[in-house]
């Protein structure tokens, strides 16, 4: 649960002129209790919500500020009256009541007080609730070096980001957000934050990318406004701190880029589908435009005559780049593939899985979106890949592959 900005409008477009009056009439009733009803008023809030919120007054208060530049002239607020009014412009949220599916996985930036051999992790995921809204959200957990997968008590508590910064540039706004860090990382929550995005922010696609010897985390993912979809960037250091860009050129304007965790032949490479039916390699001198495109994978088996898609960023290989697919097959069942591309150039292709790896068995059929596996990426540990994935856009599953088995699959 967490506790959003709430407007007669729809989140997070601006307030029009009814909505600027309705909040002004809120503002006259407000204004019009007494002391003690105001106190008697609040104390009630405080004892419904304080419990639920970290930090729940002080939202309140910022939240009654953030809404001030929509106000006719009134008296000065009390102290008590800012935080009733702020508590009547919020609302709370549920941000996964629906669905926790769709998630990619990357090695922690902090990995102190790990046991040798193991690896502390970072999962992203979709998370789903009232109106169909995505939102992203996060857990943390250990693979061990046998390959169990512990994953972390999920907090009692939830935090959506500060907006510190808002952009306007060629392609759109970019965002910098910025949570406490107090918090712990399943408490943290993106939730749309600009128009494009006021749908949804669908299926992050996270990769460690490393560059002369620096680490970020990057992350495509689909910006939904109800209208249209484009393409984002995210961009972190720690998981505290978020840049939000969006993505320009014709590559662009479709879901499911990934981006490849190094530059290969000095460029920046993706994979991309922007026919909604085959796979491309995509190259750029800059992470924010993609134009072109070589196709590289198109439909070649039955279980992906409609359209095969990414799985998530490549993941580097001794033998080459490692890409998970997703193939949809006959009344739209998805299932999740592998492809053994060249390291040096990846549009050559040097093996491929004929069956899939994962398919939607009889028990995992039914949910949201029923017939459906799917993942945003996996991680290499040691001499395994372990592969996080989505069944029926509900919840999620861990399965763990060996790599000579892997590459044995592809090469037969």
């Amino acid at each position: 649960m967490v506790i959003r900005p709430f407007r007669p409008s729809t989140e997070p477009r601006d307030l029009n002129t009814a909505d600027k009056a309705r909040t002004n009439h809120i503002v006259d009733r407000v204004l019009a209790l007494g002391p003690q009803a105001t106190a008697k008023q609040l104390a009630d809030v405080i004892e419904n919500f304080a419990g639920r919120h970290r930090n729940f007054l002080a939202i309140c208060e910022t939240r009654a500020d953030e809404i001030e530049g929509a106000l006719a002239p009134h008296a000065a607020f009390t102290q008590d009256q800012r935080r009733l009014l702020g508590a009547y412009l919020l609302h709370e949220y549920s941000f996964e009541a629906s669905a926790l599916f769709n998630p990619s996985i990357v090695a922690h930036p902090d990995q102190s007080g790990v046991a040798e051999g193991d690896l502390r992790f970072v999962l992203s995921l979709r998370a789903v609730g009232e109106g169909h809204i995505s939102s992203l959200t996060f857990r943390s957990g250990v693979i061990q070096a046998d390959g169990n997968v512990l994953v972390d008590m999920k907090a009692r508590l939830a935090e959506i980001p500060k907006v510190t910064n808002r952009v306007l540039g060629p392609n759109g706004e970019t965002v910098d957000l910025r949570f406490d860090g107090d918090e712990g990382l399943c408490e943290r929550v993106i939730f749309p934050v600009t128009d494009a995005q006021s749908n949804g922010l669908e299926d992050a696609r996270f990769v460690a990318f490393d560059d002369a010897g620096t680490r970020t985390y990057y992350a495509t993912v689909t910006a939904y406004s109800g209208r249209a979809i484009r393409s984002e960037l995210i961009e972190t250091l720690d998981f505290v701190s978020f840049r939000i860009t969006p993505l320009g050129g014709d590559a662009t304007l479709n879901k499911g880029m990934a981006l490849f965790p190094r530059r290969i032949g000095g460029k920046y490479a993706m994979i991309g589908r922007q026919d909604n039916e085959n796979l491309y390699l995509i190259t750029s001198d800059s992470l924010t435009d993609w134009n072109g495109g070589t196709p590289i994978l198109k439909p070649l088996f039955p279980w992906e005559f409609i359209q095969i898609g990414n799985c998530g960023s490549p993941i580097e290989l001794d033998e080459g780049w490692l890409l998970l697919t997703h193939g949809v097959g006959p009344v739209r069942k998805y299932a999740i593939g592998a492809v053994l591309l060249d390291k040096s150039d990846p549009t050559k292709v040097l093996a491929r899985a004929r069956e899939p790896l994962i398919g939607p068995q009889p028990s995992e059929r039914e949910g949201y979106v029923p017939n459906v596996v799917y993942t945003c990426g996996a991680l290499r540990h040691g001499n395994m890949v372990v592969l996080p994935y989505a069944t029926s856009d509900t919840f999620t599953r861990f399965s763990i592959i060996p790599i000579p088995a892997l590459l044995d699959i592809m090469r037969h």
